[in-house]
């Protein structure tokens, strides 16, 4: 087990709350040993006026799912801040409709650095997106 905080699904479902991540739908739906798992809706909240998945939407769940990855690894909740430096995504697959499942893991959580890999994929299991994060985590003085 890699997380250093002791979360539930509903402790992750709500710092999501009142953030883009909830504003699009994405809802926390697994965590396990050394993985975190949420989905997202296709729906008239993530696709593109061509009525695909938005890329930004992808990325958006990419970087929700490494951001709490990132706290959940460093420490108690409070004591570390976690902020993206990098996130590239390719987008490999269209989706119209259904849900979009993220799932993250670690590529390496170090001290400071952490960088996440986040495969989705659609409601087949086919490869919509992979996208990777690089995370700083600093202490929060105080």
């Amino acid at each position: 087990m890699i997380w250093k905080v002791n979360a539930d699904l509903g402790m992750l479902n709500a710092i999501n709350q009142n953030t883009m991540g909830s504003h699009l739908g994405i809802e926390f739906t697994e965590i396990g040993a050394d993985y975190i798992t949420a989905t997202m809706p296709v729906d008239h909240r993530t696709t593109q006026p061509m009525g695909l998945l938005h890329g930004g939407a992808s990325v958006v769940l990419s970087e929700t799912l490494g951001s709490v990855a990132s706290l959940l690894a460093a420490g108690p909740i409070g004591q570390y801040s976690a902020v993206g430096l990098e996130v590239n995504a390719n987008h490999l697959k269209s989706a119209r409709s259904g849900v979009v499942t993220g799932v993250v893991k670690p590529i390496k959580a170090g001290g400071t650095i952490h960088v996440w890999n986040t495969e989705i994929t659609d409601e087949t299991g086919q490869l919509i997106c992979t996208s990777r994060l690089t995370v700083m985590v600093r202490p929060n003085k105080g």
